[in-house]
């Protein structure tokens, strides 16, 4: 295809990427402050008393549910995003390629799913409750919504983000940029950063960090075993590819109903070549040489 074309098709999918979320932000926005009411949960459930949130800003009670339904539309998206992103880059993929990316794009989104709901029902329930307990007597607890807001989207976006570490790790051993024993060999720096990038992504908590860390290590882990698990099915069937075509060259070489021969039929025909070579010979004996012969057969 032309670049003219290329560039075509890539608008069409970024209009069509843009009106699902859209339309899903659409269908949500009657439920804006339902949702928001929902993902506040954790927090309300923890504060101590009477306290509740407040909203400082004058728009903050319309702003703060718009803002996090509009976010929830592109999460509730990713899998239709997923999809054109494949459309568009498939027809320059490799057929062997192609088995790889689908089941990948399939994962990541999960995993993104599951960073969240982690964060939601694990992490929010423990920081919030240790945020409480340390919280000082003649300090009252009443949390802004818009804070509290960009407080759960970095939560939210830090562990969606974190629980693509498998896909990470498959990619870098799939596309030889890493292999598993270098991976596996820098084990205890990869932990060291899984915890630095706890402690940059999170509150300065321990909690979280540590709830953070933990599960990127994990996830490093299985990462580097389906790493492992592809490796040998890709050579298993790159050893059954080599072999199929070794026996199609095989069955091109010789017609069907070619079979070798025995080491007894080797043996046998050896020998009746050699008596016909034996025979052969005896029947071309030279006479000898006759000095007088000459002058005899010499006309007069």
């Amino acid at each position: 295809m032309p670049l003219l074309s290329h560039l075509v098709e890539l608008r069409d999918r970024l209009l069509k990427s843009v009106l699902t979320i859209l339309v899903i932000f659409l269908a949500l926005f009657y439920f804006a402050n339902d949702i928001y009411t929902f993902v506040a949960a954790p927090l309300v459930s923890h504060l101590p008393g009477d306290a509740t949130m407040i909203a400082i800003d004058v728009a903050s009670p319309f702003i703060a549910p718009l803002k996090l339904t509009l976010i929830l539309s592109i999460y509730i998206a990713i899998p239709v995003l997923f999809y054109h992103l494949w459309g568009f880059v498939a027809p320059a993929l490799y057929a062997h390629e192609k088995q790889l990316i689908v089941p990948l794009l399939v994962s990541s989104s999960l995993l993104f799913y599951l960073g969240m709901l982690f964060a939601y029902f694990v992490v929010f329930p423990l920081v919030f409750g240790f945020f409480v307990s340390v919280l000082p007597d003649d300090v009252q607890m009443s949390t802004d919504i818009s804070s509290y807001l960009n407080f759960v989207l970095k939560m939210f976006f830090a562990f969606g983000l974190a629980f693509e570490v498998p896909v990470i790790t498959i990619l870098l051993v799939w596309t030889g940029m890493a292999s598993v024993e270098s991976l596996a060999s820098k084990r205890p720096y990869i932990i060291v950063g899984a915890f630095v990038l706890g402690m940059i992504l999170t509150p300065p908590d321990m909690f979280s960090q540590v709830l953070l860390a933990i599960p990127m290590w994990l996830l490093f882990e299985l990462g580097l075993w389906m790493s492992q698990f592809l490796l040998r099915k890709r050579l298993a069937m790159q050893a059954a590819r080599e072999k199929q075509e070794a026996e199609e060259a095989a069955a091109q070489a010789y017609p069907e109903d070619f079979t070798p021969m025995t080491p007894a039929e080797m043996d046998a025909e050896l020998e009746r070549t050699d008596e016909e070579d034996e025979a052969a010979t005896d029947t071309k004996t030279i006479a000898p040489f006759d000095p007088d012969a000459s002058h005899k057969n010499k006309p007069k």
